[in-house]
């Protein structure tokens, strides 16, 4: 009996943290629309915040998108008001992407009331229960990490 329960247990954890996932990127699609931008954008802004910087190149790999589609993107951005271009100084040609200061400021506000219900809900839990929640998301960070280093491997 006590196989089973953890076997269901089991099922139910990673059936939790699959519907996390989809529930997550439905959330991110639907913010997108709502910001009047389209989901790569979105990702290449996530990524940036991430970095604080990152150049044409390392944002074009991140997204998938060639260099050309990689320009329009920033070119939306920039009009938009939530990038900035600055000159590399380590290459004379080429440029570094930042988030404009304004620009994290309004992408902040879009997801207020997301920030305060996840305040909201992981303030429920005690000190031991979010010990176990922030050790399961690290360490499926890092899996999903390492899943990611297998795929660039065996290119």
């Amino acid at each position: 009996m006590m196989n089973s329960t953890k076997t269901d247990l089991k099922k139910r954890a990673l059936m939790a943290v699959r519907d996390y996932g989809i529930h997550l990127t439905l959330f991110r699609n639907a913010m997108s629309e709502w910001a009047g931008l389209n989901v790569t954008d979105m990702e290449c802004l996530r990524l940036l915040f991430l970095k604080g910087i990152a150049t044409p190149s390392e944002l074009a790999r991140h997204t998938g998108l060639t260099s050309g589609a990689t320009t329009a993107m920033l070119d939306r951005l920039e009009k938009a008001g939530l990038i900035e271009r600055r000159p590399n100084p380590d290459d004379r040609r080429g440029t570094l992407i930042t988030p404009a200061k304004s620009g994290a400021e309004k992408a902040a506000s879009w997801f207020e009331s997301a920030r305060k219900a996840q305040d909201e809900l992981i303030s429920s839990y005690s000190d031991s229960e979010l010990e176990i929640i922030s050790d399961v998301f690290e360490r499926f960070t890092k899996l999903w990490e390492q899943e990611r280093e297998k795929l660039r491997r065996d290119q």
